[in-house]
């Protein structure tokens, strides 16, 4: 080997630079327990003691020293899989900013697009994008975005003319939104930034409007998700008085008698809330008939549903019951029932509900500008902080800019004279409305009191401080892991490694005897590589059990490369040659090497493309399986010639082999070519079948192609899943839902689409709450709602997993796993076209590729229902799927590399098949081996590396079974029968001269 010093140096330097860079870790993880210790489980406690040592020089080299903040800047970050924590993506609202710089124009042909767009947008799709189809297919050309009724408004006054072309707009435009993205990534990091979590993450995913954020050890998952959507749209408006739309609500309550379905009769039910002195209001409510009985009198479909009318002089108007408020919405938006009101400036609202009264909500009529909007917004806040009021209970006090207290000085006078209140109003929600009784309040100081906890107020001066979102963010895809999952997961993952590894080196040295030492030593150094890789990534790398995955199966990867190498070495031996030309001949172009460069060529192009379409823990295993490739070359290539060469040098004997072992795989004569005829029967039969599963028993398709929610939940007691999913599928809880054993019996994996297309905060704790009320009866011991559902350190209990999947992102992952399938194998089918320089190969190859497919999703369609782990069609399938993929092609490329040789040269004499057989034969060895040591990691895998990735494994090992079938037995007789008859004469002249 020439330039063995440069080689060795530079080996040296990466394996010091790799630990060096892992060393950080090292220390950041120590002083993390020691935090943790120290705060026994209190996360702001833990916060604290990081926070004051985060300038403390905690590592001293001699040469140089770094502090905590350094340390921790330079460490391999834990994925929310092994953290336990909350991942979440928010949509920011594309279609409310181009509301927004429309100036909300009331342009039918505007709304109609708008509209348009949020139906027919398609997966990878922007909406603005799709806004753009819609308002061209919508206008027909007979409106310009330029117009005066669009987006040629004092919001973008200098940015558009009315001479500007619709592209010239479509620039601006996309300029303002994503300016618009770029406000909303900055108020929601500085909120995170104050919430008080150990290195969050939050970052911008391309220009699809969504921004991802992850909070490690996040538990208050309500809290946090209320946090991260709240827009906060501060706004004051003052209320009518219930006496002044006495007449309104009987009015529209006659009017609804005539139109809806003859309303429950009943008497308000009064037993959650105070007695109130009689009003106006429920003076009108009285049923004066004389034979009407108590509780059986007709109130009306309005009328019904109220629980208690406000009072006289009230800021309310009366109180609902929460579950009825989206009744009584669709009842009070009627064009019809509007039209009734005696002001046009009315706005409905509803009350911020109490922790006591928690199903109990009032109903405000807010009373707007001549326009219809507030006569003062939270854009005049310019401070603001949590405090307490004068019962001492927690509020929020605001300070307001000289214009707001000239404002707010005005409305406070108007409101003290007339005796109504102000309605201070957060994201459509009244938060309070005091009255004003000593006259106008100058100075611009307000304050928000209620029924608050102490967190919600301070998380609510803490969106107040950061600002408004210029649109609302709903979550659309969430991900709740618990500690207890995550260490979990660590653990497994470890154990599965440790065996993994011990297990791989065992049979290199049982099967290559010294030259297996050697290549354990390159594993070993590159497992040190690949840490160090991670480690040097520029913001840090984040490790994900899917990571850990692509480590482990790195390490049957990482001696492919000595095993393609030490049997050519043996072959040569066999043919005569010393050891020392028998190891420059395997480490030979024509030798190993053009075989190892092809497989991991396949290899890069499979892992670029999951990189590319793969998101989050997929990126992690695709990114370790790529950085593992690069560093496996390296090492197998190098570190063990190191130590072959020396042997050489020393006048060792070098077998490549054990006595018990040299024997194996050799003196192979079978005639793969003719059985082809029973194995094309044996594959077309297989397709068939699977194709025929496809469409009678279809796919367990997982929440991440179709959307939805889901819940893995542990009980304290074994329960029957059938017993669970009838109670969450009533009309009751979600009224439709899947329950599954999922690991032992007391634990259950639960599936639902309930409300997944509206997507707020509201909405997921309702969703939780169900959740916890059907459940809660299967425990043995009671268990709180905060037990069930926050991710408390050290529980064992209640959801330790939450995963929720919007369909917007649903219809994204699934066009994204479809490209990313068939870009796969058209890339690599070109690359061996490229290779070989015979179009016959890539079809051999695209053909055992192909069938390698269906075969996995066969029998994923015919025994997802029988099988006792999750076989779900789901990203985790996707990623295993191209990895089977680029595998296939490994084994293919080896069996091909060796039939090019064969037919290439002329020492083999016979027939074209027989030079074929003969070719494939003697690659049995190399194939065999290199397939069975990842069969034999993934099997570990298997077995120990957890519930959540078994499904995810077990696809890849069928898929490396059947692609070594069918590089032996699909890809070499596809080729044969593709090569026409003239050129297989020719080769047999050639070789038979």
């Amino acid at each position: 080997m020439q330039n063995k010093g440069l080689i060795k140096f530079f080996a040296i330097i990466f394996t010091l630079v790799s630990v060096y860079q892992l060393s950080f870790t090292f220390v950041a993880n120590g002083i993390a327990e020691d935090a943790k210790a120290h705060a026994k489980g209190d996360t702001k406690k833990e916060l604290a003691y990081l926070d004051s040592i985060g300038k403390t020089d905690v590592m001293n080299l001699g040469f140089t020293k770094f502090t905590y903040n350094e340390v921790r800047e330079k460490q391999i970050n834990k994925g929310l899989d092994l953290e336990g924590g909350i991942n979440v993506i928010l949509q920011v609202s594309v279609k409310d900013i181009l509301k927004g710089l429309a100036n909300d124009s009331k342009n039918p042909t505007f709304n109609r697009a708008l509209d348009r767009a949020s139906k027919e947008q398609q997966g990878n799709q922007t909406y603005l994008d799709a806004f753009f189809d819609a308002f061209e297919a919508e206008s027909n050309g007979t409106l310009k975005l330029a117009s005066n009724e669009v987006f040629y408004n004092r919001n973008l006054e200098g940015d558009i003319n009315l001479g500007m072309t619709d592209d010239q707009v479509k620039v601006v435009l996309r300029k303002k939104v994503a300016e618009s993205v770029e406000s909303a990534y900055g108020v929601l990091r500085e909120r995170i930034d104050k919430f008080g979590v150990v290195q969050p993450n939050i970052q911008k995913l391309g220009e699809s409007g969504r921004i991802l954020v992850e909070l490690p050890g996040a538990k208050d998952i309500d809290r946090i998700k209320n946090l991260l959507q709240s827009t906060a749209q501060l706004e004051f408006w003052e209320t009518y008085k219930v006496e002044e739309l006495g007449n309104f609500f009987v009015a529209a309550n006659d009017a609804l008698k005539k139109t809806e379905t003859k309303s429950a009769t009943t008497t308000a039910d009064t037993t959650a809330v105070k007695e109130n002195k009689t009003t106006k209001v429920e003076d009108l409510l009285t049923d004066n008939k004389k034979d009407a009985k108590k509780g059986t009198q007709d109130l009306g479909p309005l009328f019904s549903k109220i629980v208690m009318p406000g009072q006289q002089g009230a800021p309310y108007v009366a109180v609902f019951n929460v579950k009825d408020t989206a009744k009584v919405n669709s009842y009070l938006n009627r064009a019809d029932i509007r039209a009734l009101l005696p002001v046009a400036n009315a706005r409905f609202a509803w009350g911020k509900t109490s922790s006591k009264t928690p199903d109990f909500t009032e109903l405000y009529v807010l009373k707007g500008t001549s326009d219809g909007v507030p006569p003062l917004s939270g854009g005049v806040i310019v401070e603001a902080k949590d405090t307490y009021d004068q019962f001492g209970k927690p509020a929020v006090s605001m300070q307001m800019n000289p214009t707001g207290a000239r404002k707010w000085e005005e409305i406070t006078g108007n409101v003290s004279k007339q005796g109504n209140a102000i309605a201070i109003v957060l994201d459509n929600q009244v938060y309070s409305a005091p009255g004003v009784s000593k006259g106008a309040i100058s100075g611009g100081q307000s304050e928000i009191s209620g029924n608050f906890t102490i967190e919600e107020t301070k998380d609510l001066a803490n969106v107040l401080r950061a600002g408004k979102l210029p649109a609302k963010a709903e979550i659309v895809q969430s991900e709740v892991v618990g500690p207890s999952l995550g260490q979990e997961a660590i653990d497994n993952g470890i154990l599965s490694s440790l065996i993994g590894l011990l297990l791989v080196s065992l049979w290199m040295v049982i099967y290559y005897g010294r030259a297996g030492w050697y290549a354990n030593v390159a594993l070993a150094v590159n497992l040190i590589l690949i840490f160090g890789a991670m480690a040097s990534f520029p913001g840090g790398f984040v490790l994900t059990l899917p990571g850990i995955a692509g480590i482990v199966l790195t390490m049957g990867t990482a001696v492919d490369a000595n095993i393609i190498i030490y049997e050519r070495a043996k072959e040569e031996l066999r043919e005569g040659k010393t050891l020392e030309n028998a190891v420059i001949a395997a480490f030979g172009w024509k030798g190993a090497m053009r075989s190892i460069i092809d497989a991991n060529v396949t290899h890069v192009l499979t892992g670029l493309i999951l990189f590319i379409f793969g998101n989050g823990p997929i990126k992690g295993f695709a990114t370790t399986l790529l950085i593992g490739i690069f560093t496996s070359l390296f090492t197998s290539i190098f570190i063990a010639r190191f130590f072959i060469d020396r042997d050489i040098q020393k006048g060792r004997s070098l077998m490549f082999a054990t006595e018990m072992t040299k024997n194996w795989f050799t003196g192979f004569n079978f005639d793969f070519l003719k059985i082809k005829k029973i194995s094309y029967a044996f594959s077309t039969i297989v397709v068939i079948v699977s194709c025929v599963s496809f469409y009678f028993n279809g796919f367990d398709q997982g929440i991440d192609f179709v959307g939805g929610r889901t819940f893995q939940v542990k009980f304290d007691k074994p329960v029957n899943p059938e017993e669970v999913k009838e109670v969450l599928a009533s009309k009751e809880v979600f009224e439709s839902a899947e329950a599954k054993t999922f690991g032992n019996s007391s634990q259950l994996k639960i599936t639902t689409k309930y409300k997944i297309q509206e997507e707020n905060a509201t909405v997921d704790k309702e969703v939780n709450e169900k959740l916890y009320a059907a459940l809660k009866k299967f425990y043995a011991k009671e268990i709180s709602y905060e037990e069930f559902i926050n991710t408390n350190e050290g529980k064992n209990i209640g959801v330790v997993q939450a995963v929720k999947v919007g369909p917007a992102v649903a219809e994204d992952i699934k066009t994204n796993a479809y490209w990313a399938v068939i870009g796969a194998m058209l890339v690599v089918c070109l690359y061996l076209v490229v290779s070989f320089r015979r179009y016959q190969y890539s079809l051999g190859a695209i053909a055992a590729v192909a069938h390698d497919v269906i075969f996995v999703l066969g029998v994923y369609s015919l025994l997802y229902k029988y099988m006792p782990f999750h076989m779900e069609i789901d990203q985790h399938f996707i990623a295993a799927i191209l990895t089977v993929i680029g595998y296939s092609m490994n084994d293919t490329v080896i069996v091909f590399d060796r039939v090019r040789e064969f037919l290439g040269g002329a020492s083999h004499h016979g027939s074209f098949n027989k030079i074929v057989n003969d070719s494939i034969n003697t690659t049995l060895s190399r194939t065999l081996n290199t397939s069975l040591t990842m069969i034999l990691v993934l099997a570990i895998m298997f077995v120990f590396g957890g519930d959540s990735i078994r499904g995810f494994i077990f696809a890849m090992l069928v898929g490396i079974v059947i692609g070594t079938y069918s590089s032996l037995f699909i890809a070499t007789p596809v080729l044969v029968d593709t090569i026409s008859s003239d050129d297989k004469k020719h080769i047999e002249e050639e070789h038979n001269v």
